[in-house]
């Protein structure tokens, strides 16, 4: 059975939560997950035009989203963002941590606002997703973080504190997979390499330098690192945990 887009309907009846999800990989995965049969929850900071229209377009292919207004870097308010699902539904089936910040900038220049701003959205909140998803899980939840490729490889200067945040992701999410392990609920990271969204256009200024170090020289699209996400969220990846998926075309290879 398949729904009206085409998608095998894997996540029916699912119940998905996804942070950052108004915009770029995050809608994309919004979509995907909606279009697999999911009822989809999701998070935006600003983007609240383009988060109401989100839930219009999969609305308007039979699918089922919601739209919260939460910053990442508010630990009370996406723990309530998270409750409020979880207990509308009486459940949380899946997380999707996506939210995320890329600020750069040399050693010299990089202030200390800034370090603290990476660590609070890019790490500090995906603690604070799973620890107020968690206790609404039951055997079969999934937890996908998502990474960054340049958690292994950073070959260009001023993403130091970017590369260091997505490399906490790796031990967060090893270690987390022990303590979840045996509740039944799997938790990974996909890593993308440079995908193309409004922030890296398949065709900006860095796109020519970014190609010069993939084995497959070209942007990946916000759909594929979706589909890759949709992978881990069904039952298909049940023996898939504390894991990094690379999707970046080479980038690290």
């Amino acid at each position: 059975m398949k729904h009206a887009n085409n998608f095998p309907l894997r996540q029916a009846g699912k119940i998905a939560f996804v942070t950052g999800g108004s915009r770029g990989i995050g809608a994309a995965i919004v979509r995907r997950l909606a279009g697999e049969g999911a009822t989809v929850a999701f998070t935006y900071q600003r983007s609240a035009d383009e988060a109401q229209a989100l839930v219009q377009a999969i609305e308007a292919c039979g699918g089922k989203a919601l739209a919260l207004q939460a910053d990442a870097a508010d630990a009370s308010a996406l723990t309530d963002a998270i409750s409020k699902i979880a207990t509308q539904f009486g459940r949380l089936d899946i997380l999707v941590n996506n939210a995320g910040i890329f600020l750069v900038g040399a050693i010299d220049d990089f202030s200390l606002a800034d370090f603290d701003r990476t660590v609070a959205v890019n790490v500090r909140a995906v603690f604070v997703a799973i620890k107020a998803a968690v206790p609404h899980m039951a055997e079969g939840g999934r937890i996908i973080n998502i990474s960054s490729t340049n958690a292994h490889r950073a070959p260009f200067g001023g993403a130091a504190a970017y590369a260091m945040s997505k490399s906490a992701l790796s031990g967060l999410t090893q270690g987390l997979s022990r303590d979840l392990g045996p509740r039944g609920i799997t938790i990974n990271n996909v890593e993308p390499g440079p995908t193309a969204t409004d922030m890296n256009p398949a065709n900006g200024d860095f796109a020519a330098m970014l190609h010069g170090l993939m084995a497959l020289p070209r942007h990946g699209s916000a759909d594929e690192i979706a589909g890759m996400v949709a992978y881990l969220a069904s039952s298909e990846a049940a023996f898939v945990t504390g894991a990094g998926l690379k999707i970046d075309g080479g980038f690290a290879a």
